[in-house]
């Protein structure tokens, strides 16, 4: 019998505890217990440490029925791998245990796309997927994933792509047991004023579900949101699985955290219904 292929984790003990006690114990602080859970067809969370994303992502997920099959997608900020990376086997381990990648949903979404390539260098020492994983085994413990790495600005192919995962979901019969989550932090290290309010349109743009607005507004306005590529295909793809409406959950920066608000990082947690 062939081996699982583990992915282990890279940022354990650095953007969140290493200790599954702890980490347990930090996400639950964070967690909204009176939160009522509902259907979301997808949602954005922030990648950031825990201790300045960790409540935006928490609450948002909170709110979320997490489904048996969690499609992440995420930027590629190491640069190394494919533009458009997608693992098709193995597992992805954290202090809470692994989560093993769906190969049949995983191969029917490669199948279908064509910028995707099956590739796991992207995702070695990538932190904006994994980050988020703690964070779905504390709500779920029995899901699978199909983790995707966008490296690229290019507004059509990420549409298309999102397109296509649209189409391999709903081919498979597997649209209403699937969540997509697309992983991206908000403004980088500008002023508390400047970067809410720079936030505040993308923000708009994304609850809008408006694909084009949104990379219109990250250029127009120069907003250094570093998921923006996967945010456009989770938005083309939840359009194409029936989205029509969403919803902003939480928006704060880290200067809320730290109290250092001349240079912040902004997160914001949406669900897309």
């Amino acid at each position: 019998m062939q081996e699982t292929k583990v992915r282990k984790p890279v940022v354990s003990g650095t953007f969140y505890p290493a200790s599954a006690e702890e980490l347990k114990k930090t996400i639950s602080a964070f967690a909204d217990k009176h939160a009522q859970k509902e259907e979301a067809i997808a949602c954005m969370l922030p990648h950031a440490g825990y201790m300045y994303s960790g409540k935006v992502a928490a609450e948002t997920l909170s709110h979320v029925k997490i489904k048996e099959k969690v499609l992440l997608l995420g930027p590629n900020h190491t640069g190394f791998g494919a533009p458009y990376s997608i693992m098709t086997e193995g597992a992805w381990q954290t202090p809470l245990g692994q989560v093993r990648i769906d190969p049949v949903l995983a191969e029917k979404i490669r199948e279908g796309s064509k910028h995707l390539e099956p590739d796991s260098l992207a995702h070695a020492h990538e932190h904006s997927l994994e980050v988020e994983l703690p964070l779905l085994q504390y709500f779920r413990q029995d899901f699978e994933i199909i983790p995707v790495a966008f490296l690229s600005d290019d507004l059509e192919a990420l549409k298309k792509t999102g397109k296509d995962i649209a189409c391999a979901i709903n081919a498979a019969g597997v649209k209403d047991t699937t969540l997509i989550i697309a992983s991206s932090d908000m403004t980088h290290y500008e002023a508390q004023a400047e970067a809410e309010k720079k936030d505040k349109e993308a923000i708009k743009a994304i609850l809008e579900l408006d694909e084009d607005k949104l990379m219109s507004c990250i250029r127009r306005r120069n907003i250094s949101m570093c998921g923006y590529a996967p945010v456009i295909a989770m938005l083309a793809c939840a359009k194409g699985l029936g989205a029509a409406s969403a919803r902003l959950i939480r928006y704060q920066t880290s200067g809320d955290v730290t109290a250092d608000y001349e240079s912040v990082v902004g997160y914001a947690g949406i669900i897309i219904r």
